[in-house]
């Protein structure tokens, strides 16, 4: 099923990936350390959990935005959507999360785990998508 041309179950797929990978890395590798890093209380945490519905639009909004660019490229191939994974983490993603990073003086080590999440996630969705396309 396409909509707007794209792969509906790729996407989901895509999505699905990236969400995954998420949860390794902040829920299950490196959970104590972030919530430090964040500087969080376990009183935050609870009341953290009330944006959780919203996990879902994120790798969704991802997923699509990598997909349409591996669309309008028209180069198939998992490989190929790999590079477009990375190149939209390295330029778009990444960039624009460095601002909190410059600007808010955060800490290193999350900007670090921030930037990981977000190329891993954004190649795999690319090599998924653009295999699946």
């Amino acid at each position: 099923m396409r909509v707007m041309g794209l792969n509906l179950l790729a996407v989901l797929a895509a999505a699905a990936l990236i969400w995954l990978i998420g949860f390794l890395l902040y829920a299950v590798l490196f959970n104590q350390l972030w919530i430090q890093w964040m500087g969080w209380s376990p009183a935050d945490t609870e009341s953290g959990a009330a944006r959780m519905p919203f996990m879902v639009v994120m790798p969704l909004l991802q997923a699509i935005g990598i997909a349409l660019v591996i669309k309008w490229r028209d180069e198939p191939g998992w490989f190929d959507g790999l590079r477009v994974g990375l190149a939209l983490a390295v330029f778009l993603a990444v960039a624009a999360r460095m601002y909190g990073w410059v600007y808010s003086f955060e800490r290193t080590e999350l900007f670090g785990l921030d930037t990981l999440h977000l190329l891993l996630t954004h190649a795999a969705a690319g090599a998924v998508l653009g295999a699946w396309k």
